[in-house]
């Protein structure tokens, strides 16, 4: 019969394929992780595909799974759900004082009507929510573990492929189902300093399956959940030429070397103002003049300004995205979970056939990583992606400071197979920009500096900068005529 799919695409590829069937599986993580929602299209999946589908609440009422579902907009149909109350005379209080602990006679009578729901509807998929109801009637380890072995037992006994929710909101941190079920996921949900709250589960335990470990973010949107697997690079693989591709601009092909080669990562480094944006706009045309798609994801401008800056250099944007020649996506960093981020990166490439890929910039990126080390991991399995998939890819680093020392946010510079930098420097009393190779992996390419300025034609670079020392400093010396200098007064 195969597996038993979750209803959640990145889930199923998470966990191998989905549940095993037969087997019962924990799900466990704090209130508001999204354990419900998972359980609900679990068994939607189960509906869908005309297996019987049973869902045992002792926490919500029937009425609220509904409610919930409906926000959804999912149709229950299908799905018999079993509101497990206290019976009336557990409710009475003068029932609460007898010879007998009262919670002997509801686990019990808890475990009694749970197996007679069972035998009346025989139902292929089950989900019990939850087992802290359960550990309560209990009242001691020994006799919680005896009582979940007994279910587990009847239950595979049966052939149903069971899903016990916990919401860990027990005062020690119990393992006793962990070796019980076949396996184990669990939901974790991070409040950050700024911004929405992040949510990402993690495979603890899955017997006899070989699935993706560490951490995958998720979101809850409406609709239900949506796993992104965390990218491995080495998964992807594609055949393509690594032919090189020019530029607009001879001169700053000859500053390359002949080029940027295809499927590499170009790294444009520079203080605010450089034209770091400009110049990777000039590459996404010169790719869409090719026949190319591309796909740019802006982290720190807004879009409406972005285009009007990009029509000022005679590139319109929006006939491009018109075109269905260009993808571009606004991202909110403060609101984007890095996972999410990746998955968006492999749609264009896969689905939008995306061979120029824009980052702008890294910066804004950093803000929706946990951390530097993370944020290297990230960029660095990205990066490999996008290279295995023969996508040239551009990202803009924003360095700290104008003129002098600069300090970059996070040094990927390693990372990247070739580094762009541009700098300021003053000259004749003027603000000029200065644009210079620092590496190529993939060949040589001049040692020069030369001096760049944006115009409406797009970049113009000009002569190597002989007559200089100290341009990259931002605080060159003459050291002969300035012949070699842009004409400020052209148009």
């Amino acid at each position: 019969m195969g597996q038993a799919g979750t209803g959640i695409e990145g889930l199923n590829h998470v966990l191998g394929g989905g549940f095993e069937r037969g087997r019962v599986f924990l799900l466990e993580g704090a209130p508001g992780t999204g354990k419900t929602t998972l359980a609900t299209q679990f068994l939607i999946a189960g509906a869908e595909a005309g297996e019987r589908c049973l869902y045992i609440t002792l926490s919500e009422t029937e009425q609220e799974l509904r409610a919930s579902a409906a926000s959804h907009q999912w149709d229950l149909a299908g799905i018999e759900i079993f509101e497990l109350i206290p019976p009336e005379n557990l409710l009475d209080e003068d029932q609460q004082q007898s010879l007998l602990y009262s919670s002997d006679l509801e686990l019990g009578e808890t475990t009694k009507r749970i197996f007679e729901a069972f035998e009346r509807i025989k139902p292929h998929r089950v989900v019990l929510d939850s087992l802290s109801e359960i550990r309560l009637l209990a009242q001691s380890s020994l006799r919680y573990r005896r009582q979940i072995l007994s279910l587990k037992h009847y239950f595979a006994t049966a052939g149903a492929t069971v899903l016990l929710l916990d919401d860990l909101t027990a005062e020690l941190n119990d393992k006793t189902v962990h070796s019980v079920a076949h396996g184990v996921i669990r939901l974790e949900e991070i409040a950050p300093e700024y911004g929405g709250e992040r949510r990402r589960l993690r495979i603890i335990k899955y017997r006899g399956r070989r699935y993706r470990g560490g951490f995958h973010d998720f979101t809850i949107a409406p609709g239900g959940l949506q796993v992104f697997p965390r990218l491995v690079s080495a998964e992807h693989k594609a055949n393509y030429s690594r032919e090189v591709l020019k530029t607009e601009s001879g001169e700053l092909d000859s500053l390359l070397g002949g080029g940027v080669e295809r499927g590499s990562s170009v790294l444009i480094l520079g203080p605010a103002g450089t034209g770091k944006s400009i110049l990777a706009l000039t590459f996404v045309r010169g790719a869409i003049q090719r026949g190319e798609r591309a796909a740019m994801f802006i982290f720190d401008e807004e879009l409406g300004l972005l285009f009007e800056r990009a029509k000022g250099l005679n590139i319109d944007l929006q006939a491009m995205v018109d075109g269905g020649q260009l993808v571009i996506e606004q991202v909110d960093a403060a609101e984007l979970a890095p996972g999410e981020f990746s998955s968006r990166v492999r749609h264009c490439v896969e689905k939008h056939g995306a061979q120029t890929v824009v980052i702008d910039s890294l910066n804004g990126y950093q803000a929706a990583m946990p951390g530097e080390h993370a944020l290297v991991l990230h960029m660095h399995e990205i990066l490999q992606y996008l290279n295995r998939q023969g996508a040239t890819t551009f990202l803009v680093v924003a360095q700290h400071g104008l003129v002098g020392d600069m300090q970059t946010p996070v040094d990927v510079t390693y990372l990247a197979d070739t580094v762009i930098l541009l700098r300021y420097f003053e000259a004749l009393g003027r603000v000029r920009r200065a644009i210079s190779i620092i590496k190529k992996r993939t060949g040589p390419h001049e040692d020069t500096i030369r001096e760049f300025r944006i115009r409406e034609v797009g970049v113009t670079l000009g002569e190597p900068l002989t007559n200089f020392q100290g341009v990259l400093r931002g605080v060159p010396i003459l050291l002969g005529d300035s012949s070699k200098l842009l004409n400020t007064e052209e148009k």
